[in-house]
């Protein structure tokens, strides 16, 4: 291996990642969509006591459980 050869760097495209486009989103959303569904499941739930723990009231937890599954969270837009 040369000095040239050791210095060389993967191309800017590998460096970079591409902006999510709206089938990207709606891969994901598909894929997450059973994870979500049970997270509001479980959030369904809690007892008063665990839902103290995470800083919601249990009107707040219904409110959540009761979203549906494509209304996820903003990371997913």
């Amino acid at each position: 291996m040369t000095c040239v050869d050791s210095q060389m760097q993967a191309p800017a495209s590998l460096h970079t990642q591409a902006a999510p486009t709206r089938l990207g989103r709606l891969v994901r959303m598909v894929k997450d969509a059973p994870a979500l569904v049970r997270q509001r499941v479980a959030l369904r739930h809690l007892d008063d006591r665990l839902l103290r723990d995470i800083g919601l009231d249990r009107a707040s937890a219904r409110a959540e459980a009761e979203r549906p599954f494509w209304d996820g969270p903003n990371w997913w837009r």
